[in-house]
Formats: C-alpha cells, structure tokens, sequence
C-alpha cells in the first residue's frame, strides 16, 4: 500500500508541531528541526516519537 502523499496537508511532527518532509526513498516523514525520521509502514505513518528514527547531518 502506498503512501498517500495528499496528507502531507495535515500532517505535523508530534514533536514540535512543524512541518515533514517526505523521503520517497526511505518511505519516511522527515523533521528538519528536531532530527527525526518517522516510518511509513504499510502506507501509514508511524507518528510516534519513541519510534522515531534520530537523523544526522549525513542522513
């Protein structure tokens, strides 16, 4: 099942509230600000914050 990218409108970190990017790629949700990778299982986002994937500057 595939991400359905039109929620990008509605969707916000759960941790600050700002916005997420979306990495194709990886199948993630991608806050800048806090450094956090989010996973899309199965089409759904996985918007929980002790799931989350801390990112690097090299990510």
């Amino acid at each position: 099942m595939a991400f359905d990218v039109k929620l990008m409108e509605i969707l916000a970190c759960p941790a600050c509230k700002g916005k997420l990017d979306y990495n194709k790629e990886q199948q993630e949700l991608i806050c800048k600000f806090d450094r956090l990778a989010y996973a899309i299982e199965k089409g759904i986002p996985v918007l929980l914050e002790s799931e989350a994937r801390h990112i690097t500057e090299n990510d």
